[in-house]
């Protein structure tokens, strides 16, 4: 059952921020201009399908008294069905839209990719998966910038960090934070054997300034000769730029600008952000393991996706999901497995919140499924 006076306070709450932002001290105001745009954008979507709903239902009821009508009672019988499926979906969209948001889920990533077990070829993967993440990025319109990267000897990527920046970037990548495992040929394999190789993701909330503050004493810069493979042209003056946190032991390098203040200031974002990820990690641990299983550790569970390049297969291990268009997938096409675990994850908070007792990890990693 819906709330219904809920739903009918907060679209009261919608029409009144229309009238308060035609008022002119609030245009004269930015501040509070800008949190009841805010506000009205985040109740934009639930009012718009509440008023969906409503219509619907309205309609179904009409239908349903006009079924006493001989003369209708043919064309309405053939309208209800339609009617009661569109109310049902409707009911579950507004659902989903009253589950409490992740106060991370419109923020930026800081996005890190490293070569696991399997030297050059997991290398490689590392680097095929960050090429992945880029074409993704372009089709959704998201801006892509390298924070730091240390190129293997085959141009492989043994780590790579950037910022993805856009529209509710983190609630699209979120899942995708685990290990992944590749198995196919590498390009080094001279007798035709399959290899099986992995590659780490973390995606990280980008942290704001009032989200993490750090004290200068907590700090320990050093400045270095940037380097890398040989012919890249990469920059040898004094300009890499090493910052340890020293109460976390956490250690950040960025090298990939030529000015060190610039190095300086995206190791500080991706400290920041890791110390972030941090807390958030110690908040999940206090929660009920039920809770930590759905939105907690499980989301880095090991080996959480399969691509299989022999059998064109990509098999996402925590939500049992195959799907057979490898090719595309690695090009950039990984809408249908965001929206398969956003959808994953809405249906177990539904269940939780609806009573439907104890679950288990909705993220739990799979059986490992090898040729």
């Amino acid at each position: 059952m819906l709330p219904l006076e809920k739903l009918e306070q907060l679209t009261r709450r919608y029409s009144e921020l229309d009238e308060l932002m035609c008022r002119p001290d609030v245009l004269g105001d930015r501040n509070q201009l800008s949190k009841l745009t805010k506000e009205r954008s985040d109740l934009e979507a639930l009012v718009a399908a509440y008023g969906r709903y409503r219509d619907v239902h309205k309609k179904l009821k009409e239908d349903e008294e006009a079924l006493a009508d001989p003369e209708l009672r043919e064309l309405v019988e053939a309208e209800i069905p339609e009617l009661q499926a569109s109310l049902s979906n409707l009911e579950r969209e507004i659902q989903v839209l009253l589950l409490p948001a992740d106060p991370n889920d419109k923020k930026n990533v800081i996005l890190e990719i490293r070569g696991g077990e399997g030297g050059e070829e997991a290398a490689l993967f590392a680097s095929d998966l960050f090429r992945m993440y880029g074409r993704y990025a372009e089709t959704k319109g998201w801006g892509l910038e390298v924070m730091s990267l240390s190129e293997s000897a085959t141009g492989g990527y043994k780590e790579c960090i950037a910022l993805v920046s856009g529209k509710d970037v983190y609630s699209q990548l979120r899942f995708e934070g685990g290990v992944h495992r590749v198995q196919r040929v590498p390009a080094t394999e001279t007798q035709g054997r399959i290899h099986t190789s992995t590659a780490t993701v973390a995606v990280l909330p980008e942290a704001d300034d009032v989200d993490v503050q750090i004290d200068d004493k907590d700090l320990e810069i050093s400045i270095a000769a940037s380097g890398g493979p040989g012919g890249q042209g990469v920059n040898t003056t004094n300009s890499a730029v090493q910052i340890q946190h020293k109460p976390t032991g956490i250690i950040v390098k960025c090298q990939d600008e030529r000015s060190q203040l610039k190095n300086k200031a995206k190791a500080l974002k991706v400290l920041k952000s890791r110390l972030l990820d941090m807390e958030r990690e110690k908040q999940d641990a206090a929660v009920s393991a039920e809770r930590r299983g759905m939105v907690g550790t499980g989301e880095r569970s090991q080996k959480i996706r399969t691509y299989n390049y022999p059998q064109n297969r990509v098999s996402d291990h925590r939500i049992k999901l195959t799907l057979n268009k490898l090719e595309r997938i690695v090009e950039g096409d990984l809408e249908e497995l965001v929206t398969a675990l956003r959808t994953h994850r809405q249906a177990a908070l539904l269940n939780q919140v609806n009573g439907g007792g104890a679950m288990s990890s909705m993220f739990a990693a799979g059986d490992d499924e090898d040729l």
